[in-house]
């Protein structure tokens, strides 16, 4: 996410924490090259030139040029002022004044907003809630059968009306709704290939009969000066409440979510950052701002850890630590906790400082799943005595993963590895154990 806007920004504080003392000059420059980085990351013009004259004001003022280390105050500024730029603070979804609350989410064909719906409705239900999908997608072939498939995988009701009319199939899902008390209720509308006035006539007759609390503009977070031109549209004619960020796993250059609130005033609620059902973020300006400047984000990485591990496998391994049996069977289980989390790379980029490090370096993401390959060619009785493992059951393993014994040899010398991490833990005590897991 970012990557690129976050390599530029990164060259352009490094030449000026090069310079012995900074000046007017200095500023200037690094304001210019701040300005080519946005705008090759398509942010658009017009909040490109207001971003920059707010940090050159605040930058030129007597405070930067005195201070004793002008760089890093010249960082902040540009961190407050993206923060500004982004929404300040986290915007929470709006509650219907009598249940249930109704969501309608709208945006282009292929924005990913039916994906969105189910992700939407995916988060509601793991903080106890009962969603409903109403599938008023009638436009796209198969767009119904999508988000039933969709609403299926997740345990969530889907609500298809018989009507041809989604003005008429949004009422029958509400009415459906109250009667079996389900709460909230999601919209999935019809998108276009581009914006057109049957389109959003068709919107404003969904909103006046179903009477929204929230309204939410999905962007595909790929494209851009397009997804900003889109939201002005939608926002003109529809006043949406909020905005979603899609695709954001992908190769985003960060216009869009720099840009959608400077132009249409309506804050980013949700980032979707992969192609998962459960991978949809709250939008925290702050910790955006800090992933473009370089700084991490080390709240949303312990947040996901939190959310993806449990509490008593995490208990029972601790008591496997403390004996010295961590197994390969732990071993493949820890990793599978890891993918739940994100890729390693998104993963990474969450460290202060880590996603420059790492930028020319290569991760392979294939390597995860080779060793739960790996692993599962095993038997019960093999990973919990890799000692076992000679050369013949090497080659078996290996040939019933589909890889060679290289690969095996690897895997096996990165779980001795941890062992002796582990072992060394151990010795430490175990008050270092329960700060490794956070117990």
């Amino acid at each position: 996410m970012f990557d690129d806007l976050t390599s530029k920004l990164d060259q352009v504080f490094r030449n000026l924490r090069g310079v012995g003392k900074i000046s007017e000059s200095n500023i200037r420059d690094g304001l210019t090259d701040v300005r080519r980085a946005l705008l090759e990351a398509d942010v658009n013009l017009q909040v490109a030139r207001d971003f920059l004259a707010r940090v050159e004001q605040k930058a030129l003022g007597q405070e930067v040029l005195k201070s004793l280390q002008p760089a890093q105050l010249f960082i902040k500024i540009v961190h407050d002022e993206l923060v500004a730029l982004l929404g300040e603070k986290e915007a929470r979804l709006n509650t219907g004044k009598k249940p249930p609350t109704v969501i309608m989410v709208v945006g282009l064909q292929g924005s990913g907003k039916t994906t969105f719906c189910a992700k939407l409705a995916r988060y509601f239900k793991a903080k106890g809630r009962r969603p409903l999908l109403i599938a008023a997608d009638l436009q796209r072939p198969a767009a119904q059968d999508q988000l039933q498939v969709l609403g299926e995988s997740i345990g969530v009701n889907v609500f298809r009306g018989e009507s041809k009319n989604p003005v008429e199939v949004c009422e029958a899902g509400l009415r459906h709704a109250r009667k079996i008390s389900l709460d909230p209720v999601i919209l999935d509308t019809a998108g276009r290939l581009h914006v057109d006035d049957d389109l959003m006539s068709e919107l404003e007759r969904v909103r006046g009969v179903t009477e929204p609390a929230e309204i939410l503009f999905v962007a595909d977070g790929m494209t851009g000066q397009d997804a900003v031109n889109s939201a002005k549209a939608f926002y003109d004619r529809l006043n949406f409440t909020g905005a979603v960020l899609t695709k954001m796993d992908g190769d985003t250059r960060g216009g869009a979510a720099l840009s959608i609130r400077a132009i249409t005033n309506a804050p980013i609620k949700f980032l979707s950052v992969g192609e998962k059902l459960d991978q949809l973020e709250p939008f925290h300006p702050d910790r955006v701002a800090g992933r473009i400047l370089g700084r991490g984000d080390i709240v949303t990485l312990v947040e996901r850890a939190q959310a993806t591990f449990d509490e008593d496998k995490a208990a029972e391994l601790e008591a496997k630590l403390r004996k010295a049996e961590f197994t390969l069977s732990d071993f493949l289980e820890q990793l599978r906790q890891l993918k739940k989390m994100g890729s390693l790379t998104e993963l990474l980029g969450m460290i202060p400082g880590m996603s420059q490090k790492m930028k020319n370096v290569q991760m392979d993401e294939k390597a995860l799943k080779h060793t739960e390959a790996l692993i599962l060619s095993m038997t019960p009785f093999e990973r919990d005595r890799p000692q076992v493992l000679n050369a013949s059951r090497r080659k078996r393993i290996a040939a019933g993963a589909g890889l060679t014994v290289q690969h095996l040899n690897r895997m096996i010398q990165q779980y001795e590895q941890m062992v002796q991490m582990m072992k060394q833990l151990r010795k430490a005590g175990p008050g270092q154990i329960k700060r490794v897991f956070g117990r």
